[in-house]
């Protein structure tokens, strides 16, 4: 790498309770924006997530495998304010992915706030692919919950986990 290029890390922040297909779509398209992504897996306790913390990284860890063969990929967990966690991992850049109008009102207001705290930091916002727009891990949870058929939502890792969690 000569010295004129950056060496752009990005990060993609998210609970992953579980990873969708939506966010491998998401993980694909941002990884060919930066030379380094952090997957960074939050530690949200007020979502009351399903899967442990540990269980959500190693899931996340199965799906990013296969770009480390391209991309330096690291998966981290975190918890706290994401400005913060993005400053700790070097990264200029926060990806977040958008499937609705209402996912946007909300990231705007959110990219508004990190720009306010560390205007190094771009956010960028990749839209969705149509296919995946209407894939939510809270609906996916929901329809495993009721014995429903989740493989053309999600990894068949994580449909194996989903169904295992809830037989």
């Amino acid at each position: 790498m000569s010295a004129q290029t950056p060496y752009r890390i990005a990060l993609y922040p998210g609970t992953f309770d579980p990873m969708t297909l939506g966010h491998l779509d998401i993980l694909k398209r941002a990884s060919r924006l930066c030379d380094k992504l952090v997957v960074g897996v939050a530690i949200n306790r007020g979502k009351n997530p399903l899967f442990s913390l540990d269980e959500r990284v190693e899931m996340v860890e199965h799906v990013v495998a296969p770009f480390r063969s391209r991309i330096e990929v690291e998966v981290k967990p975190f918890e706290g304010l994401l400005i913060h966690f993005v400053e700790s991992c070097g990264a200029s850049m926060i990806v977040r992915g958008l499937r609705a109008v209402s996912d946007f009102e909300y990231e705007f207001q959110m990219a508004g706030m990190n720009d306010r705290l560390n205007p190094d930091i771009e956010t960028v916002f990749l839209m969705a692919d149509p296919q995946f727009q209407t894939i939510a891990s809270r609906l996916v949870k929901e329809i495993a919950r009721l014995g429903g058929n989740v493989d053309p939502f999600v990894t068949p890792e994580v449909a194996k986990r989903l169904k295992d969690r809830f037989t």
